[in-house]
């Protein structure tokens, strides 16, 4: 793999991890009412967008929103399942409406 595929990587995997802690503090912002978990967690969004603008040096956009849509839906219903104990109906999982 070159150095810029593994650059690029790095980087959407990065925005994702970014954009998934921002969306956990907003779950916890809703819950628990904190005003300091909403402004972290809209930080966290504001350098993931930052990220995402360098990874979009190093691939096509139609290719990077694939690799990141991808990486978030993961990592989201891994967080609201294991941190807030939500479940997930048959046609939830298998990515129906």
């Amino acid at each position: 793999m070159s150095s810029q595929k593994i650059i690029f990587v790095s980087l959407i995997i990065l925005v994702a991890c970014l954009e998934v802690g921002g969306d956990i503090l907003f779950k916890k912002w809703s819950i628990e009412h904190q005003s300091g978990l909403l402004v972290v967690g809209l930080l966290m969004y504001l350098v993931g967008a930052a990220f995402w603008a360098f990874s979009l040096r190093y691939e096509y956009l139609s290719k990077a929103i694939v690799g990141f849509v991808a990486a978030n839906l993961i990592f989201d219903v891994l967080a609201g399942v294991f941190l807030f104990s939500e479940h997930l109906t048959i046609t939830q999982k298998l990515a129906l409406p």
